[in-house]
């Protein structure tokens, strides 16, 4: 797992997280890494997989053309790009 430092934080910025830490009941370190975590991958956040089966449904896709488009796609593996 990677590690962050990060330097200058004001005076009341980290009492206020102290404080912040003290009322969930855990840790400074354990607050922050929190608050990251939801501010770099928040909850409502779309995601590609959604978003493509959200596109296929409105464009009127079925099950059957799904399975249809699966038999077709080309399954052979890609090859590595070179750059000779």
């Amino acid at each position: 797992m990677a590690s962050i430092t990060i330097r200058n934080v004001p005076d009341e910025v980290h009492r206020a997280l102290r404080v912040r830490a003290a009322q969930h009941g855990r840790s400074a370190e354990a607050e922050i890494r929190d608050i990251l975590e939801k501010a770099a991958k928040p909850e409502g956040r779309v995601k590609l997989g959604s978003l493509l089966a959200k596109i296929g449904r409105d464009a009127g896709l079925a099950a059957e053309d799904v399975e249809r488009f699966d038999q077709l796609r080309d399954k052979t593996p890609a090859k590595p790009m070179t750059f000779e």
